[in-house]
């Protein structure tokens, strides 16, 4: 995935706009000057969310505004989006700085102030009004991302005025949102809930997987007393050499061609200190037409890709958690659909 270089410049110019009273000494002789801020009202944004743009996740900004003191003050914030955000999707009505302290408790954290009423969304637009006398703040933006968005994309235009009646925007975008789904922490049971269903994307239990058996792709099972056989997701329609001590329910048969992948830990479905992330063009490019209908001995923190029988989706599961006393797993999983 591609990322935009983002430029800090204006944000340290913020920062001396508001704190433009305190007092720097240098370690040199020389004396520290202070750059001058600008004369007027100034804003900059930056993008804060990394990965794929997936629905029903939000997409965050940090928004920046600001002019000198004398000029006046800061009267409302807005965004636009070109597509209208779920009902999720707010303004911070709280400006946040860096806490400057060494001490271990809140040295480097956040710290947020209320500048105004919680924010209101108006169709595409969501706005703060400001309540407190103030002629710099730092808002952060979460868009939350519609179904109506899924992959097209999206732009959008933040905007500041002031008391001196200046107006000042900076657009955004455009984004492209993900056709992909994704599900997290689903969790299947050897005996129980083990029945997959990449098309409702969680698991059943074998009375609830009679009753849809066309929708049947996967079945999980744990079999540790067998060598390399251990956690596991076979195809209802695979040799039944990979199916032991299963009772099938009637009617499933569905055969999904699977390849185990032990190096790729998706950030989204695993954990934040991962920085890959698996995108749609990932799944357009994938071809497992020789890969078996199974996958033994699945891996914490491993995964495996797949596709349907009828060519209908393409997914990766990724493997969280496995519990081998208990027979169980912990699985999430993005999902593309073809066709």
């Amino acid at each position: 995935m591609t990322m935009k270089n983002m430029s800090y410049t204006f944000f340290r110019h913020i920062a001396i706009l508001m704190f433009s009273a305190i007092f720097f000494s240098s370690c040199s002789e020389k004396e520290y000057s202070i750059p001058e801020g600008g004369a007027d009202l100034q804003n900059d944004v930056i993008k804060r969310s990394l990965g794929p743009n997936l629905v029903g996740l939000d997409i965050e900004f940090a928004y920046a505004m600001a002019l000198p003191k004398q000029k006046g003050k800061i009267l409302w914030a807005q965004v636009e989006a070109s597509i209208a955000g779920g009902e999720e999707t707010y303004l911070e009505n709280k400006s946040y700085y860096t806490h400057s302290g060494s001490d271990e408790i809140n040295g480097g954290t956040d710290v947020g102030v209320v500048i105004g009423k919680p924010s209101e969304n108006q169709g595409a637009k969501t706005i703060v009004n400001f309540s407190r006398d103030t002629s710099a703040a730092t808002l952060r933006y979460f868009y939350d991302v519609p179904e109506q968005a899924r992959g097209k994309k999206v732009e959008f235009t933040f905007t500041a005025k002031s008391s001196d009646g200046s107006t000042v925007s900076y657009k955004m975008g455009p984004y492209q949102i993900a056709v992909m789904d994704m599900v997290l922490n689903l969790e299947a049971s050897d005996n129980q809930a083990c029945y997959l269903s990449i098309k409702d994307m969680t698991f059943y239990s074998a009375a609830q997987a009679a009753t849809r058996p066309q929708e049947i792709d996967l079945v999980y099972l744990y079999r540790g007393e067998l060598n390399s056989f251990g956690h596991a997701l076979v195809s209802p329609g695979a040799d039944r050499q990979y199916l032991p001590q299963v009772d099938l329910p009637t009617g499933l048969s569905r055969s999904t061609k699977m390849r185990r992948e032990f190096g790729l830990r998706d950030q989204q479905l695993g954990n934040p200190k991962y920085g890959i992330y698996i995108d749609d063009v990932d799944f357009q490019q994938l071809d497992v037409s020789d890969s078996p209908n199974y996958a033994l001995n699945l891996k914490e923190e491993a995964g495996a890709w797949l596709e349907t029988q009828d060519g209908t989706y393409r997914a990766y599961v990724f493997v969280n958690k496995i519990d081998n006393a208990g027979a169980k797993a912990t699985l999430s999983m993005k999902r593309y659909k073809l066709k």
